[in-house]
């Protein structure tokens, strides 16, 4: 998504602060991973995927007609914003203000989101089953549906294998794309701090997760006992 059609930007023009993380990543209690979601910036706008093997039957009917799909990344906007593709100064403002109806975009991938997106713009967090089970939840709730319980369509996105699709929450300035993303991080038990306005305050502190899961100690080996211990050489003197 460019810039233009990136609804996170209009938080940019209200607001120019954002709260830094202060956890320390490396002393975070790890639960035992059982897959991974990814979390995209793409501008001022963030997403978080899925591996098609992790979403249930009622969020694969999203990707219905999209076979062979391997990813599906969704993100949060303003509908009329993005739907009406109007840039005015108008539109930027009603954004800001309380009780606009939200659009969820869904990008249907058939390769890993750093393809996609480029690997700068991608991070890859391990996830256990509470989290993916609960980010599974999350996401289901986001999309509206209709009597017949399907996903309300609002037609195709702003590129091939984009779907726009009604959104339960509201958007407005203090609730942006990226509170949004944080929010579901959060449920997939990811300790995403503070109020996240901007793509930045997301990837940032996503960043340093992975970066501090990736680097911690691992534990010792257990000695083996079939292997008489090795004693130290005399010091010369």
């Amino acid at each position: 998504m460019t810039r233009r059609t990136s609804s996170c930007v209009l938080a940019v023009a209200a607001f120019v602060f954002t709260i830094p993380a202060c956890t320390n990543w490396s002393s975070a209690t790890v639960p035992p991973a059982i897959t991974t979601i990814h979390v995209v910036a793409r501008d001022w706008h963030t997403d978080v995927c899925i591996d098609t093997r992790d979403a249930d039957t009622q969020l694969m009917r999203v990707a219905k007609g999209y076979d062979g799909s391997r990813f599906l990344c969704f993100g949060f906007g303003d509908r009329h914003y993005l739907l009406s593709r109007e840039r005015g100064p108008l539109t930027l403002l009603s954004a800001l203000l309380p009780g606009n109806d939200g659009v969820i975009l869904v990008t249907i991938l058939r390769d890993k989101p750093a393809a996609a997106f480029g690997a700068d713009n991608a991070v890859q967090l391990d996830v256990d089953a509470r989290g993916i089970e609960r980010l599974r939840a999350f996401l289901n709730h986001a999309i509206q549906i209709d009597e017949q319980g399907a996903p309300v369509s609002l037609g195709d996105g702003p590129y091939p294998g984009g779907l726009y699709f009604g959104a339960t929450a509201r958007y407005y300035g203090f609730y942006t794309c990226n509170t949004w993303t944080a929010d579901a991080l959060r449920e997939a038990g990811i300790p995403i701090q503070g109020p996240v306005l901007f793509a930045e305050g997301v990837m940032r502190q996503v960043r340093d997760m992975a970066a501090a899961r990736h680097i911690a100690p691992q534990p010792p080996l257990a000695p083996d006992p079939s292997v008489p211990p090795v004693e130290a050489a005399p010091a010369t003197p």
